[in-house]
């Protein structure tokens, strides 16, 4: 009988490997994760980047929504602020325009459209966090002023007419501002210079027709309003409905890449039991050689 001269190193190398794989298993048991880098399973490392990036795109969309959801709902919250001023507005139109009102009664409904027309301008100058609302791109500075030298007062528009978006994970686009010019106006138009013109009929002892039709055009104005809320309405909606689905999304994701790299407790403890008595088998025959002279088997 011939003896196998790499027995012994077969052996040996046997003995290591059994002992490391005791430690790998040992330290996926310890980890929770059965793939902590790319060599432990190439296939599995790679997916869980490619989930990982996507839990992160929509981390980021959650984040931004969820700021952009306060923003909205305080820009409605100033748009029914104006709803509310222009319907008093109409209330005084009407009033004035039936011929039944004296000099008096004028001056007092021409104080009130004042006071209305100073809250108006001063709702499109509204900010949330230090951003103007209805500045368009041009956040940073307050978009309306007013000039008075002129009859009736013009309004001036120092925004844009930007309008920005935020996009979801699955590449929607929904609207989160409505530049100021499309709901107050600029120069002699919209709201406030329905409102200014209001003011200056009454300043001037306009006939009825001329305040009638102040009333029509703060109707109008009104209109105009109500439509446009009703887009941020729209993108209110539309962006909470996304940003649960997102977080619901995120959730499946999460789990998903959890049971991708995440080691079994059970199969790993089976494993291991099976790994040890390999390995004391190992050391049983290692022993054994230990005491036995090899040239007897060479007889």
């Amino acid at each position: 009988m011939r003896a196998d001269p790499t027995y012994i190193n077969n052996l040996t190398q046997s003995l290591n490997g059994a002992a490391n794989t005791a430690n790998t298993l040992s330290g996926q048991l310890s980890s929770g994760l059965r793939v902590e880098s790319l060599s432990d399973d190439p296939l599995a490392a790679a997916q869980s980047v490619h989930m990982g990036s996507q839990i992160a795109r929509i981390d980021t969309f959650v984040q931004m929504a969820s700021g952009e959801t306060s923003m909205l709902q305080v820009t409605d919250s100033t748009l029914g602020e104006v709803v509310t001023q222009l319907t008093s507005a109409i209330t005084l139109a009407v009033q004035a325009s039936n011929g039944t009102m004296n000099s008096a009664n004028l001056q007092a409904v021409m104080q009130q459209v004042a006071g209305i027309r100073d809250q108006v301008l001063a709702l499109g100058n509204a900010s949330y966090q230090g951003r103007y609302l209805f500045a368009g791109s041009q956040g940073t500075i307050a978009p309306y002023s007013l000039d008075t030298t002129t009859t009736p007062a013009t309004t001036n528009y120092t925004g844009d007419t930007s309008v920005q978006f935020i996009e979801t994970p699955g590449g929607q686009k929904i609207q989160m501002n409505l530049p100021g010019s499309s709901i107050f106006g600029s120069g002699s138009s919209g709201a406030l210079g329905v409102l200014n013109q209001f003011l200056a009929d009454l300043s001037s002892g306009a006939p009825s027709t001329s305040l009638a039709a102040d009333s029509t055009a703060l109707n109008d104005a009104l209109s105009t309003v109500s439509t446009q809320r009703s887009i941020l309405n729209g993108s209110l909606s539309t962006l909470k409905s996304t940003s649960d689905y997102a977080q619901t999304q995120e959730a499946q994701l999460k789990v998903q890449q959890s049971s991708l790299v995440a080691a079994d407790p059970a199969a790993i403890a089976t494993q291991l039991k099976s790994n040890q008595t390999q390995y004391e088998a190992l050391l049983g025959v290692i022993s054994s050689l230990n005491k036995v002279n090899l040239f007897d088997y060479l007889k």
